[in-house]
């Protein structure tokens, strides 16, 4: 292997490690063995050891197979971070079936779409949900077995019986018939089963979940991610983080178990590592506040809104962060201004850590790059971690360009995907064997490298929207919108957002006879909350004679843009 320019900023970081021949559960397990008094996750102020975490999955691995699910199946688990989300994924590795991971706020369309693109036999899912889930079973083309959950039964006694008479009460009611199950009643299943449970004969490189990203084509793909994708990456993160030892420390687990940074590095990387997950189902400021002074985290990873949102709330004024050990922002890129202030904010509050910057693509999991510890470039987004190697090229081609030329970012490591599901042309387009006869992950992205090996993130080569870490592609939205009777055609561009870091605007032209009103606006919003998901929801339409158009013809979105960035430096 050459020396590499980025290995001197490792310090005592290996510049490679030894990946186990190990399954994600096998991982677990052998956390297990090793740290059982340590407590894997806690939830609402309930905690669970590794002894009993090891258990809880043996049991929902033989519910599962009661249920009829086998080796090779897929399950949709559209779940919040939570007890049953976490047991269900690691009991699906363990008999060989495979979490098909998807956003609880889908639209309905959208979870029907996943299911049948998936061919899903079941879905793990929140009562919450449930009548929106039941009412799309018969839009998926294979039956579906609905396994139901409640918040509730995971919560202490005291919490229990509060939540009972309010939030709880407030809850659908859930008709379990034919295809419909509690998550109770499920597990008991499991609990009766008469079998014991098949030696696991799977491998590292086989499936253990499938994500969802719209790649460098924004089109919704499915990405398959194997055991070693994701056991590779928890040994990266944990080496990257600079401590030899995690064990029993604590990661407040905020991003969710849906999203490749929530799932990859908030619990799996904690967990294989004998670190405590403390789970969090939903994400707002003041719970955020509460949790960092009652918890006490060791560490935060999070995206660039969750940090703007810690230097926004009043409720941590004074209050002492020295126990935080790491600070790791990913899921979209960090302002110079943003680190520049949470730096601040840290050591204001008495800490010694600054916010480390990495990057990644769900199709290598989450991250593969990260500032150093105690060290960073002004822009960079870091080093490559440990085994991961970056190359930036001229946009289309293979071809490397010099240090410090913009270009596409590359990237090879044992955590790239296995490739898109049921998709072989796209997944040629993006796993592209180079002339030194590695196969490299092209990112779409474009940025740059120094001399030192550091990359520098500069924007997305394709037309993208990156709100609060989560993906949106314009030309979705603008098919939904289009699809209103009233609309003739529209565009959707990202604004910048103080909060999100940018927020969904739309531009739409009436159909002929058809004139722009308060109504208008409602009604088309009210149909796009029933096919777009609540994250990609446009705040506000505007609407126009016309779109400005690019010499061909096409929607000029940059125009727009522009004239929105113009308007918002003015006020």
């Amino acid at each position: 292997m050459n020396e590499q320019p980025w290995f001197k900023y490792y310090g005592d970081i290996p510049h490679s490690l030894e990946y186990p021949e190990k399954t994600i559960s096998q991982m677990i397990y052998a956390a297990a063995e090793k740290y059982s008094e340590n407590i894997a996750y806690e939830f609402m102020g309930k905690k669970t050891k590794f002894k009993d975490f090891a258990k809880r999955i043996d049991v929902t691995a033989k519910a599962l197979i009661a249920a009829g699910i086998k080796k090779g199946d897929r399950v949709t688990i559209a779940m919040p971070n939570s007890p049953q989300a976490v047991d269900t994924f690691y009991a699906l590795n363990k008999i060989g079936a495979m979490g098909n991971m998807i956003h609880p706020l889908s639209a309905a369309s959208e979870i029907a779409f996943y299911l049948n693109v998936s061919k899903s036999v079941a879905i793990l899912t929140l009562d919450q949900f449930y009548p929106k889930v039941s009412g799309i079973i018969s839009d998926v083309k294979q039956p579906v077995k609905i396994i139901v959950a409640r918040i509730k039964d995971e919560l202490p006694q005291p919490l229990k019986t509060a939540y009972s008479l309010t939030a709880g009460r407030k809850l659908p009611k859930v008709t379990t018939e034919g295809n419909t199950v509690m998550w109770n009643d499920f597990i008991k299943g499991g609990k009766t089963y008469q079998g014991e449970l098949s030696e696991d004969d799977s491998k590292a490189g086989d499936v253990a979940a499938i994500l969802y990203s719209g790649g460098t084509t924004g089109t919704t793909k499915g990405i398959l991610l194997s055991n070693l994708n994701f056991n590779a990456l928890g040994m990266q993160t944990a080496a990257a983080s600079g401590y030899k030892n995690i064990s029993g420390m604590k990661m407040l687990s905020v991003m969710p178990v849906f999203h490749g940074f929530g799932l990859g590095i908030g619990i799996h990387t904690a967990l294989i590592h004998g670190a405590q997950c403390i789970l969090v189902p939903q994400f707002n400021v003041k719970t955020y506040a509460k949790l960092l002074k009652k918890k006490k985290p060791d560490f935060i990873p999070g995206v660039p809104t969750l940090f703007e949102a810690l230097l926004r709330t009043e409720d941590l004024e004074g209050v002492d962060l020295s126990f935080l050990k790491g600070v790791f922002s990913g899921g979209d890129s960090l302002s110079i201004e943003l680190k520049k202030s949470v730096d601040k904010f840290l050591k204001e509050h008495n800490s010694s850590e600054q916010i480390r910057e990495g990057y990644g693509t769900t199709e290598c999991v989450t991250a593969s790059c990260l500032t150093p510890k105690d060290f960073n470039r002004e822009g960079s987004i870091g080093i490559p971690f440990p085994d991961t190697f970056y190359t930036i090229v001229e946009p289309g081609t293979v071809n490397p360009v010099p240090y410090g030329t913009d270009g596409e970012i590359c990237l090879r490591g044992p955590s790239v995907m296995i490739g898109y599901m049921d998709n072989p042309e796209e997944t040629a387009q993006t796993l592209r064997m180079h002339a030194d006869g590695q196969i490299w992950l092209h990112t779409g992205d474009l940025g740059f490298m120094d001399e030192d090996g550091f990359v520098y993130f500069r924007q997305r080569i394709k037309r993208m929207i990156v709100t609060s870490g989560y993906n949106v592609y314009p030309s979705q939205l603008e098919n939904i919108i289009d699809g209103h009777e009233k609309v003739l055609i529209s565009c959707v561009i990202g604004v910048k957002d103080v909060y999100k870091m940018q927020k969904i605007k739309a531009f739409v032209v009436p159909a002929p006879g058809i004139d722009p009103s308060e109504e208008l606006k409602h009604e088309i919003l009210e149909y796009c909350k029933k096919h777009i998901a609540k994250y990609a929801m446009p705040y506000d339409i505007e609407f126009r004679t016309e779109l400005p158009k690019t010499l061909v013809g096409k929607v000029a979105y940059r125009i727009l843009e522009e004239e929105e960035a113009a308007r918002d430096a003015q006020t």
